[in-house]
């Protein structure tokens, strides 16, 4: 096993190319790589962060093939520097919330990979005690609301752990996960609304990928995209690239402490693109190859990793921290795959019977 580091391809807008669109692009874009300022030590965290996400999707995958997760996974692999660069800028009492897609964004706001990996399999020592699998991984402890399999779920939950925060007085914000395909559900605009009425203290983060697990976005998304629909209810939007994790770092520690000032609501625009398909059972053969090599000369890992080296990081101090990462999770694996089964009568717990005395009766 091995962190996946592809070769950089220069192709230049082979990015945007990715992305095809007969509409205009918003104005408020930010893209950069610049490092003015930044510490060295800073600038590896978010390397690690990312290569512990990789190695954990990673290490995943390998699990799912060999037979030892049960039911499909859905990765991050491509998408590292958007949960990095966000949550480098969060504190442990921030709430988010995520999406089917959210192994990297729970690594990235602080839960355990080992309770992680535990719960893949299945197994009592996972963070719902093996009951709730991949998409709804959850760790109140580090402000991780949890994961959800349904669309745009996790809005509407981010918006009222932000109203609630507000009521409390607290400087604390809450941030949610979502994909392109979850701007063309209901929640996305009930969210929207709601925390604009209120002026709620949550960052609206969208990983836009360009595909909605099979379907392209833009041949299904109307008018000028996520950043207009969100300024329409008064909610201001950035596009940033979601591949340049220092571009992520930045826009978000702009818009968190615009946030933490009690300036109401932001969105995050990040454009990247998920490097395999929509699922671990997928093999995404709907797509272009050209597209997809195109992408992994964009990938985060290897592009970061060059920006590294351009910044005094030597091969063997980045390849360290790819083997530190690895060596984590497959210990993680080799935890899960040791750990008990959940007993039988757990499947009664955390069922919610409000109301069921008063039914009876």
């Amino acid at each position: 096993m091995a962190i996946t580091d592809f070769s950089p391809v220069d192709r230049a807008g082979a990015f945007e190319a990715s992305f095809p669109s007969p509409r205009k692009p918003h104005t408020h874009r930010r893209t950069s790589m610049t490092t003015s300022g930044d510490n060295l030590k800073r600038l590896l965290d978010l390397y690690r962060t990312m290569a512990r996400i990789r190695a954990f999707e990673e290490t995943a995958l390998e699990a799912h093939k060999a037979g030892d997760i049960p039911g499909p996974l859905h990765v991050s692999i491509g998408q590292e520097a958007v949960a990095a660069g966000l949550c480098a800028n969060l504190r442990p009492d921030d709430r988010l919330t995520s999406n089917h897609r959210g192994h990297g964004h729970a690594i990235g706001k602080g839960a355990e990979p080992a309770r992680m990996m535990a719960e893949l399999y299945g197994r009592a020592s996972g963070y719902c005690r093996g009951k709730g699998g991949s998409m709804h991984i959850a760790d109140f402890s580090v402000g991780m609301l949890g994961a959800n399999g349904v669309v745009a779920g996790g809005i509407p939950i981010a918006c009222g752990a932000a109203q609630g925060l507000k009521l409390l007085k607290s400087d604390a914000i809450a941030v949610c996960m979502f994909g392109d395909g979850a701007t063309n559900r209901g929640p996305f605009m009930e969210g929207m609304n709601w925390a604009a009425l209120y002026q709620l203290p949550v960052l609206f983060v969208c990983e836009d990928n360009g595909v909605a697990a099979f379907t392209a976005a833009e041949s299904v998304t109307a008018g000028q995209g996520v950043v207009a629909r969100a300024e329409s209810c008064g909610v201001p939007g950035v596009t940033v690239d979601g591949n340049d994790v220092l571009a992520i770092e930045e826009t978000a520690r702009d818009l968190v402490a615009s946030i933490r000032r009690g300036e109401g609501p932001r969105l995050l625009h990040a454009r990247t693109y998920r490097l395999l398909g929509h699922t671990s059972t997928d093999p995404a053969a709907w797509r272009r190859a050209e597209d997809v090599e195109a992408a992994r000369g964009r990938e985060p890992l290897t592009r970061f990793a060059k920006l590294l080296q351009e910044r005094g990081a030597t091969e063997d101090a980045l390849g360290a921290i790819r083997k530190q990462a690895m060596d984590e999770m497959v210990k993680a694996r080799e935890g899960a795959r040791a750990a008990p089964w959940p007993e039988t009568a757990v499947a009664f717990d955390d069922v919610q019977d409000v109301g069921a005395v008063a039914w009876a009766r």
